[in-house]
């Protein structure tokens, strides 16, 4: 009982957080309708339908996340009409089509010729799309909410806790939704027609259908609002959960990371990694995750809630080469230590405008087998509050919420597993499964050559580009025919043949027949591709030292080597044996369109 009260009082503190802002104006669009009638309705509705999506959210996986996007995109439609119909009344009168009539429906104040009352599904069904946009901050309690659910399953507690919140939500915004009745009654008598209220109503109810649309309710504000009611949100879930005691001192923070690791950089063999210690120092406290532009796998997850776990954070990009070796690990630690209590945080933070479209990572997060929660980190928000310099990283978080270690690039594995056993151990789990995980990792997630590549990687954006041996250089977002290289191309020199524009951050094919050639050394070649802007697949063929590929064919291509793009991710075009030569790379694209990125090597 204690728990639902909390909760509830958790949903009441929120209409004093700014991420409510876009909903009120749906809410008080009705009050000066009667508040049994109509107002109760709407927020019934409301409450209804978030407790029912956050449940189903929490545990339903990927489907229930592309679902519930529909249906915002259908609320956010069917909510812009509502402000339509309030804002140009005269022109929604001549619209005839049903779905209009049932916008107008819940604008009118009166059924049947004014004189009986509007049913109760017209604000009901108001309420319920209102329930489908709302976003709550992710605050201490509610965060707490949706990661027992997310960590432990959904359950009848579960969602009587949500509904709890809810209508704690819906108690202070029917008190708003009150006051505001009276307010409009005044306004009314003082300007001696409603028309002026209904237009303006109409008008807000737009802008907080355009700011949800903008993502403005769980972007900039979710993060303004952590300044407002989380001590107050904190205070009441220590209640419910008390932090175990804090040491006298707190040891002195160190950096998150290291200062000489400057710059925004893949990483795949980072310099020699402390072994991990019988001491492991503090390096921080565990940063906000209320960043993130949306999660896969998971509702969102908070700090707060997930004390008494032991968390593993992961930065990375799924066109990552190095970030993809990981995986195999990451996958493997996250199965052989959930029962102890480890949570892997996968944080998707984009290099390529690409992947920043929730599409595409949720399409590489299923292509890649990856079952742990992922928060989509679009605006870097999360990244700079652990202070993060590389892809992949490795943040270590023991089970009071320090960060106790860190570690950068690919390898030593097995002194990432120790620190994961070392902080389970102290966290007091004594049944933790012995021995080191030794994954074998296939295609792009296979583990790199035993030496390292001497070919680094490539960008042909003309914004970071280098090692270009066309003649003319590049013409920058302008179409150029580039012809190649005058002479042979030394290593790591790249060209261009065909029609081409090279954009700031890729190199887009005008024509069929283009071609890319790159001198390189090491054991694989990746290469970042698209399809053509329209989504139309591309095909091509790769050459090495001007013959196929054979046997030295990567996973994306076959023995002779062709290959279609039909996605927005890295492709592994060259695998050989053994590196040690320099090699001599050629694609050639069949069909115009194309989008190449970067090169990679392993």
């Amino acid at each position: 009982m204690l728990i639902l009260l909390i909760a509830y009082l958790g949903g009441v503190l929120t209409i004093l957080s700014p991420c409510i802002l876009p909903v009120l104006p749906f809410v008080f669009a009705r009050a000066d309708r009667p508040f049994r009638s109509h107002g109760l309705p709407m927020l019934l509705g409301m409450a209804l339908a978030f407790a029912a999506v956050a449940t189903l959210a929490a545990v339903g996986g990927g489907w229930i996340v592309a679902l519930n996007e529909y249906g915002r995109h259908a609320a956010i439609a069917m909510l812009a009409l509502f402000g339509v119909t309030l804002l140009f009344p005269s022109v929604a009168d001549r619209i005839s089509r049903p779905l209009v009539a049932l916008g107008i429906r819940m604008s009118e104040p009166r059924g049947d010729g004014g004189a009986a009352p509007a049913p109760v599904f017209s604000p009901l069904l108001l309420g319920v799309g209102t329930g489908l946009l709302w976003a709550p901050c992710a605050g201490p309690i509610l965060g707490l909410i949706l990661t027992g659910a997310a960590l432990n399953g959904a359950s009848v507690g579960t969602s009587l806790l949500l509904l709890a919140y809810a209508a704690g939500a819906c108690t202070s915004l029917a008190a708003a939704l009150l006051f505001g009745g009276r307010l409009f009654s005044v306004m009314k008598r003082s300007l001696h027609t409603g028309e002026w209220v209904r237009r303006a109503a109409g008008a807000a109810v737009l802008a907080g259908v355009g700011a949800i649309a903008l993502g403005l309710d769980t972007g900039l504000l979710a993060r303004l609002s952590l300044g407002t009611t989380s001590a107050l949100e904190q205070a009441l879930v220590d209640r419910i959960k008390p932090r175990n005691a804090q040491p006298a001192r707190e040891p002195q923070a160190e950096p998150v990371a290291l200062r000489e690791d400057a710059g925004l950089v893949r990483v795949s063999e980072s310099r020699t990694a402390p072994v991990p210690a019988r001491e492991l120092k503090v390096e921080g406290r565990f940063p906000s995750l209320a960043g993130a532009t949306g999660w896969l796998n998971s509702a969102p997850l908070a700090p707060e809630a997930l004390r008494g776990k032991v968390v593993l954070v992961d930065f990375w990009t799924y066109s990552c080469i190095n970030c993809l070796r990981t995986l195999p690990y990451l996958r493997a630690w996250a199965e052989k230590y959930k029962d102890a209590g480890l949570v892997v945080i996968g944080v998707h933070s984009p290099e390529f405008a690409f992947e920043k479209q929730p599409a595409n990572v949720r399409k590489a997060v299923r292509d890649l087998g990856i079952g742990f929660p992922v928060a989509m980190d679009n605006d870097f928000a999360i990244w700079r509050g652990f202070d993060n310099q590389a892809w992949p990283a490795f943040y270590f978080i023991d089970a009071e919420g320090h960060i106790r270690h860190h570690q950068f690039g690919e390898n030593r594995y097995d002194k990432a597993e120790q620190v994961i056993q070392q902080l389970l151990a102290e966290a007091g789990q004594t049944r933790i499964a012995a021995g080191l995980v030794a994954p074998l990792g296939q295609g792009t997630q296979a583990a790199p050559g035993a030496e390292p590549a001497l070919s680094g990687e490539t960008y042909l954006g003309h914004e970071r580009a280098h090692g270009f041996a066309s003649p003319g250089g590049i013409a920058r977002d302008h179409a150029k025919v580039y012809q190649p290289a005058s002479s042979p191309l030394r290593t790591n020199q790249w060209a261009l043949a065909g029609d081409w524009t090279v954009e700031a951050e890729r190199a887009v094919l005008n024509s069929a027949n283009g071609r890319i050639a790159y001198r390189f050394q090491a054991r694989d070649l990746h290469l970042v591709l698209g399809p053509a802007a329209n989504g139309k697949p591309v095909r091509f063929r790769v050459l090495v030292d001007g013959k196929p590929p054979l046997a030295d064919h990567g996973s994306d291509t076959d023995a002779q080597g062709h290959g279609v793009i039909d996605a927005q991710k890295l492709y592994q075009l060259v695998r050989q044996a053994a590196s040690g030569r320099e090699r001599l790379f050629e694609i050639e694209f069949l069909d115009a369109g194309a989008q190449a990125y970067a090169f990679t090597f392993g």
